[in-house]
């Protein structure tokens, strides 16, 4: 079997792989190609792999696995032939994410963005965030309880928060997408961890933040296209709520956005999932696939229904 990998590293992070498994690297869709890409059978593709990865795909009729380094998996959803198998990397971005969530939030109710502009401009700013909040009491709501959201909670619980979960369909104490209306007015964070679905894109609407509470914090770690940048500006540059946001829609930003100088929003790259332990945990991942494919076992984090 053929398996292609997205780096050179991936190698000594699989560790041994089942006999008979030829192991190549392809660390982007533009980057020469390591062998025939029509013999590949199982493939790890980069991270970041936007269209024109997943259009690579055309180039592979043996495939019979994508596995993914990321836990979204919308840019690949509906993309591939029937008989390929598309496995997320649920439980690898768990800490991750979790952690960056945790960061912006109390980033952003110390004001510690702001002090970090103060200190480029060398302005002692003490004053100025002598009313910044603290995260102890808080109410948050974390939309889409997955293993991601359940890490954040877990995170979160320390600090003296009041948790909701809200998932897709109420079940064992979580509310649904459609308690919405009723719930954000109770929150003081709002935190997003939903996948990016035909459901959930643009769910985050005028509606939904207008019927946010006064002062509070929208986290929006999951898509950007899950909530609509033009209400969401559009409320923003109010002054009314704020935010922290890894990701947005366009992505990246473009320079002129609005989004980059509003004083009540954070902003990070996209690196929610950025860490030092993601690709080890992402590599144990694929080499437990690849030990249960050649074994003919059941593969884990199979993306039905859109994720």
């Amino acid at each position: 079997m053929r398996l292609w990998i997205a780096g050179e590293q991936g190698r000594d992070l699989m560790g041994p792989v089942p006999d008979g498994v030829e192991v190549q690297v392809l660390p982007a869709w533009d980057a020469p190609m390591p062998g025939d890409p029509a013999t590949v059978e199982f493939w790890v593709p980069p991270l970041l792999g936007g269209a024109d990865t997943v259009a690579l795909t055309r180039r592979m009729p043996g495939l019979r696995v994508v596995q993914l380094l990321s836990a979204g998996a919308d840019a690949w959803v509906g993309q591939l032939d029937s008989g390929v198998t598309l496995c997320d990397a649920r439980g690898v971005h768990d800490v991750d994410v979790a952690e960056w969530v945790v960061a912006a939030i109390l980033s952003s109710l110390r004001r510690l963005d702001y002090l970090a502009r103060a200190q480029h401009e060398h302005r002692f700013a003490h004053a100025d965030v002598g009313d910044a909040d603290e995260l102890s009491g808080k109410h948050v709501i974390i939309v889409g309880a997955g293993s991601i959201g359940q890490a954040t909670a877990v995170r979160l619980a320390p600090f003296g928060v009041r948790l909701t979960y809200v998932a897709h369909t109420a079940h064992d104490g979580m509310h649904s997408v459609g308690d919405l209306p009723q719930l954000l007015p109770q929150a003081d964070i709002v935190v997003l961890l939903l996948p990016l679905t035909a459901q959930t894109r643009g769910m985050v609407n005028a509606a939904f933040l207008a019927a946010m509470a006064d002062g509070a914090l929208l986290v929006n770690a999951a898509r950007g296209p899950v909530a609509d940048t033009e209400a969401l500006v559009k409320e923003l540059s109010t002054g009314r709520i704020r935010a922290a946001l890894d990701v947005t829609d366009p992505e990246p930003l473009p320079a002129d956005h609005p989004l980059w100088d509003m004083p009540n929003v954070l902003y990070t790259p996209h690196i929610g999932g950025g860490t030092r332990g993601v690709l080890p945990r992402a590599y144990r991942l694929v080499a437990d696939q690849v030990r249960r494919y050649t074994a003919g076992q059941p593969l884990i984090n199979k993306v039905e229904g859109g994720y």
